[in-house]
């Protein structure tokens, strides 16, 4: 069959022409469209559950939220796992799913689940997923912030920024306080900004974090209400019931419909505190004789700020399977058309754009591909001695990168620094060569028999016949190629988002490229070699020659001796791959520093942010720095929850060009800002990267390289567990960042229902629940409208009277008989130490101990930490351990690996036996693979670095190269042996490029 497609595209050749130009073209628009990041998406198929309940406590939170919902989603099809976190107010349950899951299908059965699970929950509370998205989500951040403009002149008492500091808002509302700023640029952010970067295409959603949200609130007088019989639940009932809005149909007058509608929303402050609340002795009461009634904020969970001043940031959260470079773009681009409308003197900025990182490492695998190209392009001029031939072998490598960019584009493959950094032209031009290199041999073979030049029919013939000879030992070296790259389609998990798309890249390319030489490769040689050939040695080859042949006779003169050599070779590499080091990945270098800070828990956002200032002052000053911009507690979409005593700090540094020193280490720099964090008390510290960190946490629940899970059911012994553990993790080598899950000792104001005193006074315990969630988490009662915005009326007590609690004691509650008693009378109110987090996994409690890994291997650190924690550290009853972070993608796929790559080396051995016809030159052929790595394992040694999955997909790469150069060595050994030389013979003239024969 392949001799038919050979002959008719010689016999075709125009044609052949045709029909490569035009799938060049496909290939270019493919390649226009493909989907280009600078890493593989290696987040797994999860769907998140989010859930607010600001009336609950963790250890509440836990056992009546985060419980019931992964009990709920068990038995979901292609449900691998579930995690959860509990804080106070939040809960998160992350659902993880196998790769082969449909995500639509999987969040369509989440939201099955979660509506039957509702009835379980406690009232008010209702579970959000999260947007469908990926760890590479957060594509795109901003802060919003205010900011004089030059070119918005204005004059004191305009709208705008005013010398005494305040802000007038284009309605006319003078903002004094910070945080009625902070609330007005939350608005803005919510009501302007957001919904337009909605409309970008390939946008899954918005992140605000920063800011208050603005409410309308009612700080009611619990004094006065009690007085007049009335309880907050009456008081948040009756502000219900007098704003609303409804219609009545419509009513025929005279032929005339008329739309009927009933309009009694509030739309004002005033009206607002005009609102009849009861009616005592034919007296209305008004909601502002019994309560404060004032604009205010909402209580928030998190903030923002950028270099030492709160701002608030925006997330743009990019749609799983879009283009990162094309969404991010899209948002910069209506970022620009936003910015004119907004209020004036507030500024929007953007403070984290992937596109950046896209381009950089897109522009870095260009280069790399460029300059590789070139290089082979160079060598095929410089061996292959014409230059035509040399320009038909070069051309098959911008065909094949097109083509493949389809090919990519069709299986949803994206475009990055793994996919396309794994390309090897030479490769690719591998059997273009050698059908090249055979046309020419033979033209001039017939050319100097026939002493002139051919005709175009001899031509045409000598080079279909040439083609055609090249057939058997192209396939078998192109099959050889592409198994030693099947592998890696068999890994899973993280490792297998990691490298399939880079084997499915190569085997796609591997694959065009040998199509392309039977194909386009006969077709332009017939065309274009019609000019006489001379058969010459070229004087790379010849130079390459006269010092090959004298070190392959001294070596073949001494039989013993080279095998000898050999031998000690490979026990040499053996013994230096025991003492390398193992790690999952080499970490890509993203440009930007993220900073964790960790505070004691408990800690407030408004504290979390006075400590943060301190923070980026301390780094302000760094030559190498652009810009810092913080996250501090859980953003509204909550994809990434952090407690209010947690804050992400992202260091964004200038380009290296820039640097006082762009030869300086990335290294250095990071330890420069340790330095500088280090000089601010109060902080725990750990240094990663931003996507680095994402990733971490997505695929694993933790954010380090290493993790210790500990499983129990008791939190004390977990915790002193923990505690050992870290002990000894922080004396290992390498260990950096070493920390323990936050816990315990979160101060909380526990109020507990007095069943006895209560059930005296006839008070239920619901009774009691209800006046805590009004008056200290607040409740909701109604929404006033202003234009197309709307904002919640609230009812709940000061933040004075909800702090202190004697004040808060006095708080009455309504008895069955219609009177009133105080809380205090009721429950007890005291300060204690509680659970600050709770986490759980596949339904059991989980403690963790991270670490980052520094200077040294991940394999290295984690079998240090085994071995001494084995020694030291005595599990309790009921406690067990699990590793995971980076050393649990490593252990995967190695363990993969060493299954699938002997199997795949038998397969190649297979292929071998069919090619040469006997064992023995098979076996012969396959010494290659073990000596080829020689030189890989030797290398890393040398150049001090771990042994890696990325560096394991280099050797099997290896392998398959130096089993096609034995395979093409000893089919012209057996060629030369059945033309009557003997084996010794045969080897010695083989060495020699032009004696090289197929069949």
């Amino acid at each position: 069959m392949i001799d038919r497609i050979v002959t008719w595209a010689v016999d075709r050749r125009w044609l052949v022409l045709l029909l490569t130009a035009i799938a060049a073209i496909i290939g270019g628009a493919s390649l226009a469209r493909l989907p280009i990041d600078a890493v593989p998406d290696i987040t797994n198929n999860q769907v998140q559950v989010n859930v607010l309940a600001p009336a609950l406590s963790p250890e509440l939170i836990e056992k009546q939220v985060a419980f019931p919902i992964e009990t709920a989603l068990a038995g979901i099809k292609g449900l691998e796992s579930t995690r959860s976190l509990s804080r106070n107010g939040f809960a998160q349950v992350t659902a993880v799913f196998s790769d082969s899951t449909d995500i639509y299908f999987a969040r369509a059965q989440v939201q099955e689940r979660m509506t039957a699970a509702q009835e379980a929950l406690p009232g008010g509370v209702k579970p959000e997923m999260g947007p469908i998205a990926t760890g590479l989500g957060e594509v795109y951040i901003w802060t919003l912030r205010y900011a004089e403009r030059a070119h918005e002149q204005h004059r004191p008492g305009e709208p705008g920024l005013q010398p005494d500091g305040s802000y007038i808002t284009p309605e006319g509302d003078r903002l004094a306080s910070e945080a009625d700023k902070a609330t007005y640029l939350h608005t803005v952010q919510d009501w302007i900004v957001a919904p337009q970067i909605k409309t970008v295409d390939g946008v899954a959603g918005i992140d605000s974090l920063g800011g208050y949200e603005k409410e309308y609130l009612v700080v009611p007088d619990v004094q006065r209400l009690a007085a007049l019989e009335l309880s907050l639940a009456d008081l948040a009932t009756a502000l219900e019931r007098n704003n609303v809005a409804t219609g009545g149909g419509t009513v025929n007058r005279n032929g005339e419909g008329l739309a009927v509608r009933a309009d009694a929303r509030i739309r004002s402050l005033a009206q607002l505190r005009g609102t009849v609340i009861a009616t005592r002795e034919a007296t209305p009461i008004t909601l502002g004789q019994v309560a404060e009634v004032r604009l205010g904020q909402g209580v928030r969970m998190g903030a923002g700020s950028e270099n030492g001043r709160e701002v608030i940031t925006g997330t743009a959260i990019m749609r799983i399977g879009e283009n990162s470079r094309t969404v991010s773009s899209g948002v910069d681009a209506k970022l620009e058309a936003i910015a004119p409308s907004l209020p004036r003197d507030i500024v929007i900025e953007p403070v984290l754009d992937r596109t950046r990182l896209v381009n950089a490492t897109i522009t870095t695998v260009t280069k790399n591909l460029a300059e590789g190209a070139l290089l082979v392009t160079a060598v095929l001029f410089l061996l292959l001695g014409n230059f035509r031939a040399a320009l038909i072998a070069a051309l098959v490598i911008p065909l094949t990168m097109l083509l493949t960019g389809f090919g990519m584009l069709r299986l949803g493959v994206s475009a990055n620094l793994m996919s396309l950094g794994a390309l090897d032209f030479g490769l690719i031009v591998d059997g273009a060569v050698i059908i090249v290199e055979n046309a020419l041999r033979r033209i001039a073979e017939r050319q100097h028999a026939a002493g002139r030049t051919l005709a175009p029919s001899e031509r045409l013939e000598v080079v279909g016949g040439a083609a055609r000879e090249m057939i058997r030992p192209s396939v078998y070296g192109q099959a050889i190629i592409i198994i030693v790259y099947v592998p890696l389609l068999t890994l899973t998990g993280v490792e297998g988002k990691t490298f399939e798309p880079m084997a499915l890249t190569v085997i796609m390319a591997l694959i065009f490229a040998f199509i392309l030489s039977l194909t386009f490769v006969p077709a332009a040689i017939a065309i274009a070699l019609s000019r006489p050939v001379e058969e010459k040695e070229g004087r790379v080859v010849g130079w390459l020659r006269r010092r090959y042949e004298p070190g392959l006779d001294r070596a073949m003169k001494r039989p013993s001796l080279t095998l000898g050599v050999a031998i000690a070779a490979l026990a040499l590499a053996a013994g230096a791959y025991t003492r390398l080091g193992q790690e999952f990945l080499p970490q890509l270098d993203e440009g930007d520093v993220l900073v964790s800070a960790f505070r004691v828990p408990g800690t407030s956002v408004e504290q979390s942010q006075k400590m943060q200032a301190q923070i980026e002052h301390a780094l302000q000053g760094m030559p190498e720095i652009r810009t810092v911009f913080s996250r501090t507690g859980t953003a509204e979409v909550a994809s990434d929850p952090m407690p209010p005593n947690a804050t992400d700090t992202f260091i964004m540094l200038k380009d290296r060009k820039d640097w006082p020193n762009p030869s300086e280490d990335k290294a250095a720099v990071v330890e420069r800002i340790e330095a500088r964090l280090a000089q601010v008390p109060g902080h725990a510290y750990e240094v990663t990267q931003p996507i680095q960190m994402r990733f971490n946490e997505l695929i694993a629940g933790v954010r380090s390289d290493v993790a210790i899970k500990i499983f129990g059911e008791d939190f004390d012994e977990m915790n002193a567990t923990a505690a050992k553990i870290a002990g000894v993790l922080r004396r290992t080598a390498g260990a950096e960042d070493v920390k323990v899950e936050q816990t315990e000792g979160l101060p909380m104001l526990d109020i507990a229902y007095a069943q006895d005193r209560a059930a005296r006074l006839g008070v239920s315990a619901q009774d009691v629940a209800d006046t805590v969630a009004t008056a200290v988490g607040g409740r909701e009662a109604g929404r006033i409208f202003e234009g197309d915005r709307s904002f919640p009326v609230v009812i709940r007590l000061g933040d004075a009277a909800r702090a202190d609690v004697e004040t808060l004691g006095q708080t009455p509650v309504q008895t069955p008989g219609g009177s009133f008693v105080p809380l205090a009378s009721v429950a007890d109110i005291r300060l204690v130490d509680g659970p600050n987090q709770i986490s759980r996994e596949n339904g059991k409690r989980r403690v963790v101990v991270q670490a980052n890994v520094r200077g040294r291997d991940v394999a290295s650190v984690v079998t240090d930490a085994r071995s001494a924690i084995a020694k030291e550290v005595q599990l309790p009853a009921g406690t067990w351990l699990e590793w995971g972070g980076q050393f649990e993608n490593l252990a995967s796929a190695r363990d993969r690996l060493a299954l699938v790559v002997p199997a795949c080396f038998a397969l190649i051995l297979l292929l071998l036996f069919g090619a040469l016809g006997n064992a023995r030159d098979a076996a012969i052929v396959f010494t290659g693979v073990p000596l080829a790595l020689v030189g890989g394992v030797l290398a890393l040694q040398l150049r001090g670095m771990p042994f890696s999955i990325s560096a394991a997909v280099g050797f099997i790469a290896l392998s398959g190269i130096a089993v096609l150069n034995g395979l093409v060595m000893l089919t012209s050994i057996q060629q030369l042996v059945a033309e009557g030389f003997d084996r010794a013979a045969a080897a010695r003239r083989a060495r020699s490029p032009g004696c090289v024969r197929w069949q």
